[in-house]
């Protein structure tokens, strides 16, 4: 498998005779499916590749919380409030846990938040949409919650210790929101007006590209990626995770009583997977550039959050230092 992806990489992956004696054992390590551990040697680009990617993890699940934040006070009745706060708490514990997986590699929290803030760093495209009606709220937990966990299953698995952990709490507790999502989609479609299976429909066809989006562009198009796989950090390409979460997306879909605004998906009975139309790049790249209908109200949002909530992080530091001099005392 490794030696495929030195051939066949966008960008070129060191064969095992290029790498040094470190750099060899440790990969060795990885294709034995052994997990790198903190304080194992590892290459700079392994430990950045991963500061990158948890990091932008940790900042789409709290960056996630708003869209569904907005619906709080406004859900229909008491039973979805609280479970739609439960789910914005689930969120917001993801991203503790990435953040914490993040800082066993040596990286800064509040270095890794400054950088979502003045743009360097990125998070999912999917959060720059804004969340229109309560359908879009079942869209999100169905479609979006959905795509996540096609991406997170095999992250369980990544090489990297403290995240592949981290992700298995996460991925049970996505599977209840993808569940809890598609609950209220079916509610509204089974027992709804007209007006409102309309609504079901309309989120749908707003967030089915947005959300086919999410897997990130054909991997000939992604430079890093091929190392990735080559360091197990990823397990599947995009475009395979974007195929299976197609095929599996597709019959709930039509279980719900509607359809996807792409006229070329069909089931492709000779690939045992349906096709279905070309995404939009230039509006994901237009997205993640900072040009999204929600992108500078998302990032004034956490830059609010952050900047009201200093004392209480101040307070919590002073405590715990008290806490350790009368220990000491």
């Amino acid at each position: 498998m490794y030696a495929q992806l030195v051939e066949t990489g966008a960008k070129r992956v060191k064969s095992l005779d290029e790498m040094s004696p470190e750099e060899r054992a440790f990969q060795e390590r990885i294709d034995a499916e052994i997990k790198i551990e903190p304080k194992n040697w590892m290459p700079d680009g392994y430990r950045q590749t991963l500061i990158r990617q948890i990091s932008q993890h940790a900042h789409s699940e709290v960056v996630g919380m708003l869209p569904e934040g907005n619906w709080v006070t406004r859900a229909p009745t008491l039973k979805r409030k609280l479970q739609l706060m439960a789910k914005i708490q689930d969120e917001a514990g993801h991203g503790l846990y990435l953040y914490s997986a993040m800082e066993t590699l040596g990286a800064d929290r509040d270095e890794e938040i400054e950088k979502l803030h003045n743009g360097k760093a990125k998070y999912s495209s999917i959060f720059n949409y804004p969340t229109l009606s309560w359908a879009d709220i079942g869209t999100i937990g169905w479609l979006v919650d959905g795509a996540a966990i096609v991406n997170q299953v095999v992250l369980q698995r990544t090489s990297y210790g403290p995240y592949s952990r981290a992700m298995i709490r996460i991925c049970k507790e996505e599977s209840f929101h993808q569940r809890q999502g598609y609950q209220i989609l079916l509610d509204l479609m089974r027992h709804g007006t007209d007006e409102q299976k309309q609504m079901v429909q309309d989120s749908i066809n707003r967030f089915w590209w947005p959300a086919l989006m999410m897997f990130g562009p054909h991997d000939d198009d992604s430079p890093n990626s091929q190392q990735s796989m080559a360091w197990k950090i990823k397990r599947k390409s995009n475009d395979e995770l974007r195929q299976m979460f197609i095929d599996q997306t597709v019959p709930q879909l039509e279980f719900l009583g509607c359809t996807a605004p792409d006229p070329d998906l069909k089931w492709n009975e000779e690939r045992g997977h349906y096709d279905f139309g070309e995404i939009n790049w230039q509006e994901f790249y237009d997205v993640l550039k900072g040009n999204g209908p929600c992108n500078r109200e998302r990032i004034a949002t956490r830059k609010k959050a952050i900047e009201e909530g200093a004392w209480v992080r101040e307070a919590a530091v002073a405590y715990a230092e008290k806490q350790k001099q009368r220990a000491a005392a």
